[in-house]
């Protein structure tokens, strides 16, 4: 592509024309483009509440999945904040681990959900609500103008902080999805959201980063090239890239495959670099490759805002949870016999519904992986559902997928559902292996205590 044709692609991005992708209606979700400049004007808004809420609190609990989530996550973990906790897991352990070790009198809950149905979210929120007795001053929404969220959280008198609809989950870093939660644990989100815009003026240029970054990806691809191979960072900025990859690219058959933290030697890699000279970077992070992964989706052809398929595990857990069944979850398929076949340009998914404080217990699964000379990718349910799912199902037809499970314990009922949070879980699980069945993709099933 010629410095011409470079420039010529960066304004017409710029100028919202979809057909830079498909022509569907991709113009209609590029408010990320100007978020950051946005949200400097609501920054004051933003600390102000912050700073009365930690008056008034210890602890912020983020309820969130996906996009609502993984940017306040890697954004914790960056600056090392210790008083905010983000709850995306289903399982019960993990309720039971926040209940007890929680001081509930004085946590603040953070619902945060765009679409303001995310059944995970709705769920926490409801059990989490009867436990504090319905106490609206403990509950902040961040949800788009007009959910089913933001009319509960008004009857609730619940302090409400609008998202922009013209933005999607994976781009909503700089959004207040990720500066509301950054402002409550004590970050300098002025900073933070003028480095971004900084980085959004940058890539207006014909020297702009994200452009150079997003071109590295596409070529990359075209040359067989696919699994994009993270640099890790002590924040996990991976967690977050992770998510826009995948489910910006994975669709009609074709897609890159984040790796974060393996090893960029072998023909089907290419190597990423995370840019953060100091934690205060981020912001200007997230905006590069926000619009890299845009200018990667010209190349693949394809729409970097919608996701197809993702959809597909929500219908398959519904239609779990409507049975009135519990969902045995047993061991099912050979581990030995789907190693067998892994070789690049395969990648290995462990897709693990456990209780995530045992993560690392998946580690000798994880080196088994490796020794097939494959790409070994891991995800915790039901999170991954909403990160790198869409990949799993719509992009290229290479993944080889193990499903691990544990124990989830004595059940916790779920306020108003007739099912609690273990059978959700459960239910989790056995959608997304229904779904990848379905689609013809390799998958088994094992139980955490047996690897």
């Amino acid at each position: 592509m010629t410095v011409a044709t470079q420039q010529e692609l960066v304004e017409r991005i710029w100028a919202r024309d979809a057909t830079v992708w498909t022509g569907a209606d991709e113009d209609k979700w590029l408010g990320w483009l100007d978020e950051p400049k946005r949200m400097q004007e609501r920054a004051g808004e933003m600390s102000d509440f912050a700073a009365d809420a930690r008056k008034r609190f210890d602890t912020f609990v983020l309820l969130g999945m996906g996009g609502s989530s993984l940017a306040p996550e890697v954004l914790k973990r960056t600056f090392g904040a210790k008083q905010l906790h983000v709850l995306d897991t289903t399982h019960p352990a993990m309720i039971r681990h926040a209940e007890k070790s929680l001081d509930l009198s004085k946590t603040m809950f953070i619902v945060s959900s765009k679409s303001g149905g995310t059944l995970e979210t709705l769920s926490h929120f409801a059990y989490f609500w009867e436990k504090t007795g319905a106490n609206g001053e403990q509950f902040v929404a961040i949800t788009d103008p007009g959910s089913a969220l933001e009319q509960l959280a008004k009857t609730r008198s619940m302090r409400v902080f609008a998202g922009e609809p013209t933005i999607g989950g994976r781009y909503s870093a700089l959004s207040p999805f990720g500066i509301v939660p950054a402002a409550l644990m004590g970050i300098d989100v002025d900073r933070l959201l003028t480095n971004g815009g900084r980085m959004a003026e940058a890539c207006r240029g014909d020297a702009s980063p994200g452009l150079r970054l997003g071109l590295q990806l596409g070529d990359g691809w075209r040359e067989g090239r696919d699994k994009v191979c993270i640099t890790e960072t002590e924040g996990r900025f991976g967690l977050w890239a992770e998510q826009l990859i995948a489910e910006s690219t994975g669709k009609q058959g074709k897609g890159l495959v984040p790796a974060p933290g393996e090893g960029p030697e072998g023909p089907d890699r290419q190597a990423a670099q995370v840019e953060l000279a100091d934690t205060s970077e981020i912001g200007a992070e997230f905006f590069r490759w926000e619009f890299a992964v845009a200018v990667a989706g010209a190349t693949l052809q394809i729409n970097p805002f919608d996701q197809p398929d993702v959809q597909a595990a929500k219908d398959k857990t519904k239609e779990v949870l409507a049975s009135g069944e519990d969902p045995s979850v047993e061991a099912e398929g050979s581990l030995d016999e789907l190693l067998a076949t892994a070789e690049p340009p395969n990648y290995i998914a462990i897709q693990a519904f456990i209780d995530p404080m045992c993560e690392s217990e998946l580690q000798p699964l994880i080196n088994r992986g490796h020794e097939t000379g494959c790409v070994v990718t891991h995800g915790l349910g039901p999170r991954y559902l909403h990160s790198t799912g869409q990949l799993h199902k719509g992009g290229p037809p290479t993944g080889l997928f193990v499903q691990v499970v544990d124990d989830t314990g004595e059940e916790i009922p779920i306020p108003g559902e007739d099912f609690g949070f273990g059978r959700l879980i459960r239910a989790q699980a056995e959608g997304d292996f229904r779904s990848l069945e379905e689609r013809g993709r390799p998958i088994v099933r094992v139980r955490l205590e047996d690897l």
